[in-house]
């Protein structure tokens, strides 16, 4: 059986089963690298079944290669869930999301969230999409507000309480995304920490947080104060979700930090993540928004190369 046909069947099922390394090449191994390799131990901090990529990591080959192989070869190194920005390929042709939804269910794919630009006006046809997919969160990668002022903001987190009604009654959570920006001060009130603000003016039985854990350390490097993991151990049932994205430290940056594959890094996600009791119930995603340009020396630049090695970074993590 091969791996691909594996985790299909492994997605049918409903016991829940922890899958090693890669059984055996197939034809879509030949676009990223070398495959994951076996590991042992116990106290595993990222479950099997909840390794998952935002799909932005390897938008230059869902764009040149489409959905259909990107996703064959997702599920060759290991992955077990997607998180979509967005539902086109490039110059590969038109494609619908109930086919979409198919190659998903062909490659033992779960779908569990998308980014998108959401508001009152597209939240209905968001949600439709949501359900075609099977998937359980529908949220925004980019700001909810740019507007840096405390009224703005908390209109806006009224305005996506009044959206998370209406995601709620579908059975769906939203939520929203996170840069650096979320974690500095409003300008009319430089007490008033933006995430701060959105952690109380969002109706938690409502609107959920994806904590993106590199972009909170630049947060915390540019508008110091505050522990990324404070706010998921205050209440992690407001984070469904998590970008597991690396950063290795730069002292000549204004971020602080510069993104890389993950593993290669300086963020410690093996004491972040050990910090959690609720590991298992979120869904870890790895990011890395220049994969297509950026990779570790000496590996050739290839996004899904990256996504290869990240995942055997990540399926090694241990508490």
């Amino acid at each position: 059986m091969s791996r691909r046909n594996l985790l299909k069947a492994l997605a049918a099922s409903t016991v829940a089963v922890g899958v090693g390394a890669a059984i055996g090449p197939t034809a879509a191994s030949a676009l990223g690298g070398v495959a994951a390799a076996p590991s042992s131990g116990r106290n595993r901090l990222v479950p099997v079944n909840r390794i998952g990529i935002q799909l932005y990591t390897v938008r230059d080959k869902v764009s040149s290669l489409g959905f259909r192989a990107v996703f064959e070869e997702l599920a060759d190194i290991g992955y077990s869930e997607v998180e979509f920005a967005g539902y086109t390929q490039g110059n590969v042709g038109a494609i619908t999301i109930p086919e979409i939804r198919q190659l998903l269910d062909d490659n033992g794919l779960r779908a569990v969230g998308t980014h998108a630009t959401l508001n009152p006006g597209n939240i209905d046809a968001e949600i439709e999409k949501a359900l075609i997919l099977g998937m359980p969160h529908i949220g925004q990668g980019g700001p909810i507000n740019n507007t840096p002022t405390v009224a703005a903001w908390t209109a806006a987190a009224n305005t996506w309480n009044q959206m998370g009604v209406k995601t709620k009654a579908a059975g769906l959570k939203l939520y929203a995304h996170n840069h650096d920006g979320e974690f500095r001060f409003t300008t009319d009130d430089p007490t008033r920490r933006v995430y701060d603000l959105l952690w109380d003016e969002f109706d938690p039985e409502l609107v959920f947080f994806e904590m993106d854990v590199f972009w909170a350390h630049v947060g915390k490097h540019k508008y110091p104060g505050f522990e990324p993991i404070d706010y998921i151990k205050r209440d992690p049932r407001r984070f469904p979700m998590l970008h597991l994205k690396d950063g290795k430290t730069n002292t000549g940056s204004a971020n602080g930090y510069d993104i890389i594959e993950f593993g290669e890094g300086n963020i410690d996600y093996q004491a972040f993540l050990s910090q959690l009791r609720t590991r298992g119930q979120h869904f870890g995603l790895f990011e890395q928004d220049n994969a297509s340009s950026v990779a570790a020396p000496p590996n050739p630049l290839n996004s899904l190369g990256n996504a290869r090695r990240s995942y055997t970074s990540i399926y090694g993590l241990r508490g």
